[in-house]
């Protein structure tokens, strides 16, 4: 599965909105904490009261609400809270204002979330001691162990689609390392985000 890259840019942008505006600021602002965690079809926060995306809808206890078209001042309002930029947190915030409206595709909103539960999977499983975070900087489910960070990422201006990276905190030289940050992978390489491969890739690195 590889959806077109333009509809996965455009669902990937208007969902990380969605993570950073109306799920971990708002989350921050209160609880002071802007970590959120991967759960089946999406992403949710951490704290109470539990908000998650799942696919193309935002949810709040059994109520749920569209993306396409909204945004996320609007989803915000929706659930009772205020949309919160988080640019006094950390520098790459998201580019989507308060009032643009959203854009999601199912088949590409699935694709990613298919991408953050393997990754979520894979971590686990690497290191059963950790708990992964999706982090709404760069959307990127991760953890970090022995100085090194090991994650999936739905992709970015570097990579435009998701891949499972390994970065260590020096340069590597070797086959394995083909990024300037250590090594990467895309997750349709791995299995088409085949739990068990992105381990393999994740071990692979953890050993070299």
């Amino acid at each position: 599965m590889n959806p077109d890259p333009t509809t996965l840019a455009a669902t990937r942008r208007s969902l990380h909105a969605v993570a950073e505006l109306v799920l971990a600021g708002p989350q921050y602002r209160r609880h002071g904490t802007i970590r959120l965690q991967v759960t089946p079809g999406g992403f949710a926060t951490v704290t109470e009261p539990s908000h998650r995306v799942d696919g193309v809808h935002l949810i709040a206890g059994d109520r749920l609400w569209s993306i396409a078209g909204r945004s996320c001042a609007d989803l915000a309002s929706v659930v009772g809270l205020q949309a919160s930029p988080l640019k006094d947190v950390y520098h790459d915030a998201t580019d989507i204002g308060e009032t643009e409206p959203l854009d999601v595709d199912p088949a590409a909103a699935e694709w990613l979330a298919r991408c953050w539960v393997a990754g979520d999977s894979a971590l686990r499983r690497l290191a059963p001691a950790e708990v992964p975070v999706l982090w709404p900087e760069h959307f990127d489910v991760a953890i970090r162990l022995d100085e090194v960070n090991f994650g999936v990422s739905p992709g970015d201006i570097h990579i435009n689609e998701p891949y499972a990276y390994v970065g260590p905190p020096t340069p590597r030289t070797g086959a394995f390392w083909n990024q300037p940050f250590g090594a990467a992978r895309p997750m349709r390489e791995l299995g088409t985000a085949d739990p068990a491969q992105v381990l393999a890739f994740f071990t692979e690195g953890r050993n070299a």
